[in-house]
């Protein structure tokens, strides 16, 4: 019986967690009918226990960049070895470790390789700016030992090309599943009466994420234009780290239009969703972006940041503009637009065809992956 091996120590929570359960939920169907053995590496079995899988538990890689490295480029090594002969190893999370195996593929989430930081996020978010510093130099450790690599959006993969030097044909595109995530909840009253016309931007607090466009177009409105009877909610509370407190002692108690609402969980996320008439995206760089994908299935109006992943995000939708992210005066003449009910600047955004290797499920790619492992076993 051939092995396959996943490696996912560092991937715990939202979106990244959710690609490793997918992964490990259709794995599961392939070990338990006997195809393959297939072990996990993971922070936590509890995270993503499926049947039939072999699991590797470690929290030690988390406690610091250190043990990450090491981990990464030695005891993978020795971890390989031990599971001998591996047929394919696919590290789920940003890096090639080394490994010995027949075949390799790598999952690139993160980016921060592409992104442009300013200097003051490195008093918000350092940690951010240490990602876009550092990534580009994690990507390249073993890349090219890898026969796949496996992006989300079209432009990540251009811009893997470009940067790494890549075959076309070695980076595959793998769209998540559209708007998975809401259609298994059951929305909960958020205990809001939505009367005046309603934003909503929900996203973590973290300075790439950019709400601070957002505070200043409330403020140009308002101070401009006085009270115009609309409502800015974002999930900000305001002490969560240094740029989420910068955020409220700039615009928490100012305006009576911005409201920081915190965290939402899901099921009253839904809600606002329901209820809001429109989604403000202004964030610099995504993976994915998942909100747009969630708030595109209510076919309501959408103002994004006119950057790459957002286009790919919202191809399909039918009430969509895009604004300079850095450019809080537009967006404020947009929402104001809105709010007094011109939306004839919103379009159709085209949902283009994505050049092969493209696959639109976790089957897909697995037939892909292991395919060509057959080949290249073949050819040797």
């Amino acid at each position: 019986m051939k092995t396959i091996v996943i490696s996912a120590v560092n991937l715990v929570e939202a979106g990244t967690l959710a690609i490793l359960r997918d992964c490990l939920q259709y794995l599961s169907t392939m070990a338990e009918n006997g195809e393959y053995k297939v072990v996990a590496l993971v922070h936590k079995r509890e995270l993503a226990d499926f049947p039939g899988i072999e699991y590797i538990e470690t929290q030690w890689p988390k406690k610091r960049w250190i043990n990450r490295i090491w981990f990464e480029y030695i005891s993978m090594k020795k971890i390989s070895k031990q599971l001998s002969p591996v047929y394919l190893w696919f590290s789920l999370h940003d890096t090639s470790p080394n490994v010995v195996a027949e075949y390799r593929a790598v999952y690139c989430h993160s980016p921060f390789v592409f992104y442009k930081w300013k200097w003051k996020e490195l008093f918000w978010t350092p940690k951010i700016v240490l990602f876009a510093l550092f990534t580009k130099y994690i990507y390249g450790i073993n890349i090219h030992k890898n026969r796949y690599i496996v992006v989300q959006q079209n432009w990540f993969r251009k811009g893997m090309l470009n940067m790494f030097t890549l075959d076309n044909g070695s980076v595959i595109v793998a769209p998540p599943p559209a708007s998975k995530t809401l259609k298994q909840v059951v929305a909960k009253d958020c205990g809001i009466l939505f009367q005046d016309y309603s934003f909503i931007y929900a996203a973590s607090p973290n300075s790439h994420k950019n709400f601070e466009v957002i505070c200043k177009a409330v403020e140009e409105i308002e101070t401009i234009y006085g009270n115009q009877n609309f409502k800015v909610y974002i999930t900000v509370k305001g002490d969560e780290n240094a740029y989420a407190r910068w955020l409220y002692k700039n615009w928490g108690n100012r305006f009576e239009s911005l409201v920081f609402v915190g965290f939402l969980s899901k099921d009253i996320l839904l809600d606002y969703y329901q209820k809001c008439d429109c989604l403000i995206f202004p964030s610099k760089v995504e993976t994915w972006g998942l909100p747009v994908s969630e708030f595109a299935a209510f076919d309501k109006p959408m103002l994004l940041a006119d950057v790459p992943y957002a286009y790919e995000t919202a191809g399909g939708s039918q009430k969509t503009a895009f604004f300079d992210p850095a450019d809080y005066k537009e967006l404020s003449h947009r929402m104001y637009q809105l709010i007094h009910g011109e939306n004839s600047f919103l379009k159709p955004v085209p949902k283009n065809e994505i050049e092969r290797p493209v696959v639109e499920s976790w089957e897909r790619l697995f037939d892909m992956l292991l395919a060509e492992a057959e080949v290249i076993t073949l050819n040797r």
